[in-house]
C-alpha cells in the first residue's frame, strides 16, 4: 500500500527529483557508473550511425542502456549492504557477487548484441 502524502503531479515531481539525487550520488561515488554512463554516452551516436534500420539502433541502444540500468541497481544493492555492516557475512558476500554477476553478464548481452548487429 502507497504512503499517503503527496498525490499526482507533485508525487511525480518529488520521484524525479529523488532520482537525480540518486544518479548524482551515484555519479560522485560510484567509478563503474562513470565508465558505462560514458560509455553510453558514446555508444549512442555510434548506434544511429551504424545501425541499419530503427530496430537496429534500438537494440543496440537499449543493450549498453540495460547495463547503466544494471549498474545502478547493482550500486543500490551494495549501498544497501555496506548500511547493514562492514563485517564479514557470507550471505552479503552472495548478494555482492551476484550483482557483480549480472553487471558482467549484461555487460556481455551489450558485446555479444552488439557484434551480431555490426558483424553478420
Amino acid at each position: 500500500m502507497a504512503k499517503p502524502g503527496k498525490k499526482g503531479m507533485v508525487r511525480l515531481l518529488y520521484a524525479m527529483r529523488y532520482s537525480y539525487q540518486g544518479l548524482k550520488a551515484q555519479w560522485r561515488h560510484e567509478e563503474a557508473f562513470r565508465l558505462e554512463a560514458t560509455l553510453f554516452l558514446f555508444a549512442v551516436p555510434l548506434a544511429l550511425y551504424f545501425g541499419e534500420s530503427g530496430l537496429e539502433k534500438a537494440v543496440l541502444i537499449f543493450s549498453v542502456g540495460l547495463l547503466v540500468i544494471v549498474e545502478t541497481l547493482n550500486s543500490a544493492l551494495e549501498a544497501t549492504i555496506d548500511r547493514i555492516g562492514d563485517e564479514y557475512h557470507e550471505l552479503s558476500g552472495r548478494a555482492k557477487d551476484m550483482g557483480s554477476a549480472a553487471v558482467m553478464l549484461s555487460l556481455g548481452l551489450a558485446l555479444a548484441v552488439w557484434v551480431l548487429v555490426l558483424f553478420f
